[in-house]
């Protein structure tokens, strides 16, 4: 398994396994199947609701002598209503004691977005909290709490633009090591991913290969004809092509599945490598597209919108 290798040499394997909108009831069996096939890397968030069901899986795992809980690493993010220094510790406690873990591997702040505690998805502006009122840069002052005493080994963020990245940076006493962000043929990023390299911060991409939620077939990635002449003539996977793509661009890569199947063929991208020819076809087709695209943040009054929170 390739890694990506942080300041401190820890190794993240390059592919893991998503569990977004992976149902209580279906997650339990994908992270256990998911471990049996040999994925050691799980992204989690305490938003997705399923976060006992995976630490009951994790913690399964381990029973059975599959792994060890040294051989995993376990990302997990914070969500809105938690933002503000004395407010990220608590979080994480629940997520660890969730998770059935006593520390992290990495931890997200999982928005540059805000609201009040015990809001879970706000739907009116009084919700909310603008970030002049709880600034980004506090939150992380409690991400690093967390680093010191030892809850997580690494921090960063996620759906961050450049600006918020840069604020963070120029603030920080331990400088962020992972964003987390749609990045997608469709999507590619490109700006970002050179702006975390060269501030040596990981990326990690969501949504890698669409969103199911897709019904457009110009939107979507498994039935593109470039894609799709790839994968046949490397007797790969549309799949496996999108998610070659990404790893051979250094990013990680974290498919969501529930699909036995589909696990394996996800897990056996590791074996195949995309030629220079196939990676400059794929380069092609971005169209600056978001599955993600932030809307849901906008509501009437609000100190949020989508081209604020990417672009501003």
């Amino acid at each position: 398994m390739k890694t990506l290798q942080f300041r401190n040499s820890d190794e993240m394997p390059i592919l893991g396994l998503g569990t977004f909108r992976s149902e209580p009831n279906e997650v339990y069996t994908s992270v256990y199947e998911a471990i049996k096939i040999g994925y050691r890397h799980i992204d989690c968030a305490s938003v997705y609701g399923n976060e006992k069901e995976v630490g009951n899986a994790i913690a399964d795992a381990i029973k059975e002598g599959i792994v060890t809980r040294e051989d995993l690493w376990i990302t997990s993010k914070l969500w809105s209503d938690s933002h503000g220094r004395e407010n990220v510790i608590p979080a994480l406690q629940n997520t660890l004691n969730d998770l059935q873990l006593e520390y992290l591997d990495l931890y997200l702040i999982h928005w540059p977005v805000a609201f009040k505690k015990g809001v879970e998805f706000p739907k009116t502006a009084e919700e909310f909290i603008p970030l002049e009122d709880k600034p980004l840069t506090d939150t992380w002052k409690g991400m690093e709490d967390a680093l010191e005493q030892g809850l997580t080994k690494h921090i960063g963020m996620s759906n961050f633009n450049q600006n918020d990245l840069t604020d963070i940076i120029d603030h920080a006493k331990h400088l962020p090591e992972m964003l987390q962000v749609e990045v997608h043929p469709f999507l590619q990023q490109n700006k970002l991913l050179e702006f975390a390299k060269a501030h040596r911060i990981h990326m990690t991409a969501y949504a890698p290969i669409g969103s199911g939620a897709n019904e457009d077939d110009d939107l979507n990635l498994l039935k593109n004809k470039t894609i799709n002449d790839i994968a046949t003539a490397n007797n790969m996977t549309a799949a496996q092509v999108l998610l070659a793509w990404d790893i051979q661009r250094g990013v990680s890569v974290i498919p969501k599945s529930v699909n036995p199947k589909r696990l394996q063929e996800n897990f056996d991208t590791i074996h195949f490598e995309l030629k220079e020819d196939d990676m400059k076809r794929i380069e092609a087709l971005d169209k600056h597209h978001r599955f993600i695209d932030g809307t849901f943040w906008e509501v009437e009054n609000g100190p949020y919108t989508a081209d604020s929170i990417w672009n501003a």
